[in-house]
């Protein structure tokens, strides 16, 4: 929903000139046949396979987009040919890590947007506003934000605080979690929002005691600021997707999961055309889109190693920070509210259940134990309708699980998408809001993983950092951003990091039917990878998050060096 105008140039990094060029002779293989040559290779390293047959090795072989061999410093030195292998001197090698859930194009225009997320009091986050407002020419919507509410005490922000610094920009700033945003008075001038303006099934608008908007708007609300902005230009989207890739990949990221529309859809089938993507992205379109992409499959197939699609992205309910979850009982902080409902369960149930049918994967954004319940209740039923198959059926967040429904995500095979990171971030307030006992089962990463459900991690950028270490640190340590909890937050949920590794690669690779071409690192698999500058598996928990990406490949080829890129 959120559209950024404003942009910063990106430049894109340069390979290691060691692989400017490919090798110039062949390896023959025992039996007599030629191979083509190897074209890249990385020994003396600490790799993290993910392949439980091998766990562990020290060096690794690509030939072309493929992997030619994993194993021994010898065995791979065997194979080289011409090809001057990459020392990695220890440093440890991964399988590309896979986000689960983002938001692509958001966040690429996202890095180019006002930044509020860590404004700590109203007058930073006004001034900010006002500072960023000097640098847009007028008419321009200011847009993006990322503010958190919480790192002030709770307040809502009102459209009165920014009015009198962008007397001349519409102003449409969006909470971190997605779930609400702020309107200037301009804003809402061209959204035609009056006292009049009624609530949406779904949404709040919030008002003040006279019944005048605040300039808050919630979850399906926030359609009616969104609807007045003009819509994005090609470049504007283009240059959106560029910069999202340039910035996975110096987290490591290889392949995404984006959480979109069928608009989306276009800018990444625009970039597949030219030949530009740079990360491999599943996209999902909305639930009640399901007739259109059960057609579109119909006549197109679902695509290829690039670019796939084939699943469907619903909402339930909102979020824990905006009230708008939806629990089987009241928040704890207001008595009389208990959440929402995005979509009403009997949509819920007629979408999962056609959507079903035709064969396509559905994706249902959870965040309350109500909400978790209805959508398991919904799939169980459609199992029991349809029979069983391998369908995964996927839960987004599944933060705020009732201790009860916790088995029946193994028992239904549903996929628990979680995003660690959320957890040391709402863990600084969320006992707060929904109390000790139903925060012991807030991102239940080791009681999922105990009963044998399958976890896929990621981000929910533009939401949170798309950096999969700091994910893996959030899993493993659970200590919130402001070090109130350096033993971790709800401890008992802390999982270990080859656990985190996997809902990072192989999880992920499971969650998008793709784990017979890529989230672990063996032969013939594809050649996506990357190198860290220390081995997370034997270092203290909490210096994860200060560990480097030096190096991301995606198809064989360097996307990220951080050697030869000059900013870090």
């Amino acid at each position: 929903m959120r559209f950024q105008i404003a942009f910063r140039r990106y430049r894109l990094t340069a390979p290691f000139a060691v692989l400017a060029a490919l090798a110039l002779s062949s390896c023959t293989s025992p039996g007599g046949a030629t191979d083509p040559p190897v074209t890249m290779a990385i020994v003396n390293a600490r790799i993290w396979t993910g392949n439980p047959k091998q766990p562990w090795a020290e060096a690794i072989a690509l030939r072309g987009d493929r992997i030619a061999m994993v194993g021994t410093n010898d065995e791979v030195k065997h194979v080289l040919g011409a090809t001057q292998p990459i020392d990695a001197h220890g440093q440890m090698v991964t399988p590309g890590f896979i986000d689960s859930h983002v938001h692509f194009l958001s966040g690429g225009y996202q890095l180019a947007s006002v930044q509020l997320r860590d404004a700590k009091t109203p007058a930073e986050f006004i001034r900010r506003i006002k500072e960023f407002a000097a640098t847009v020419p007028a008419g321009t919507w200011i847009t993006g934000g990322d503010w958190d509410h919480q790192l002030w005490g709770g307040e809502l922000p009102r459209h009165e605080w920014v009015d009198s610094v962008t007397p001349n920009n519409p102003v449409w700033i969006g909470r971190l979690d997605g779930h609400m945003g702020l309107a200037n008075a301009l804003a809402m001038r061209e959204a035609k929002v009056s006292d009049a303006t009624k609530d949406v099934s779904g949404g709040t608008v919030v008002r003040d005691a006279s019944g005048a908007p605040t300039g808050i708007f919630k979850d399906n609300a926030q359609d009616i600021i969104g609807n007045a902005m003009p819509d994005a230009t090609v470049e504007m989207n283009d240059r959106a997707l560029n910069a999202a890739m340039k910035y996975v990949a110096e987290q490591g990221v290889t392949s995404v999961a984006h959480m979109g529309t069928w608009n989306d859809l276009a800018v990444f089938e625009r970039a597949h055309r030219a030949g530009t993507l740079r990360t491999r992205i599943s996209a999902a379109v909305p639930l009640s889109t399901w007739q259109r992409l059960r057609d579109t499959v119909a006549a197109r197939g679902r695509g290829d190693d690039w670019l796939r699609i084939g699943s469907l992205k619903g909402f339930a309910d909102g979020s824990l920070g905006s009230h708008t979850a939806a629990f089987l009982e009241p928040y704890t902080d207001v008595p009389t509210d208990s959440g929402l409902w995005v979509t009403q369960p009997s949509d819920l149930y007629a979408w999962t259940s056609a959507a079903d049918k035709a064969g396509l994967q559905v994706i249902v954004h959870a965040i309350g134990d109500r909400a978790i319940r209805t959508q398991l209740d919904i799939e169980q039923r459609v199992e029991q309708e349809d029979g069983v198959r391998d369908r995964r059926f996927r839960i987004e967040h599944a933060q705020h699980i009732a201790p009860s429904d916790i088995p029946r995500f193994a028992a239904l095979h549903v996929v628990a998408s979680m995003q660690p990171y959320h957890a040391i971030d709402d863990g600084r307030w969320a006992e707060k809001v929904i109390g000790r006992k139903r925060s012991e089962t807030t991102y239940a990463f080791k009681a999922l993983l105990d009963s044998g459900a399958r976890l896929a991690f990621g981000s929910d950028w533009d939401v949170a950092p798309p950096i999969p270490l700091y994910g893996i640190y959030a899993a493993v340590t659970r200590r919130t951003l402001d070090d109130k909890n350096p033993g971790g937050w709800i401890p008992e949920q802390k999982i270990g990091v080859e656990d985190a590794l996997r809902a990072y690669t192989t999880g992920g690779a499971y969650a998008m039917f793709a784990e017979q071409t890529r989230g672990s690192l063996e032969p013939g698999k594809l050649a996506d990878l990357v190198m860290i500058d220390q081995d997370i598996t034997r270092i203290a928990p909490e210096k994860i998050r200060d560990v480097r990406v030096m190096m991301t490949v995606v198809a064989g080829k360097v996307v990220y060096d951080r050697g030869a890129d000059s900013t870090h």
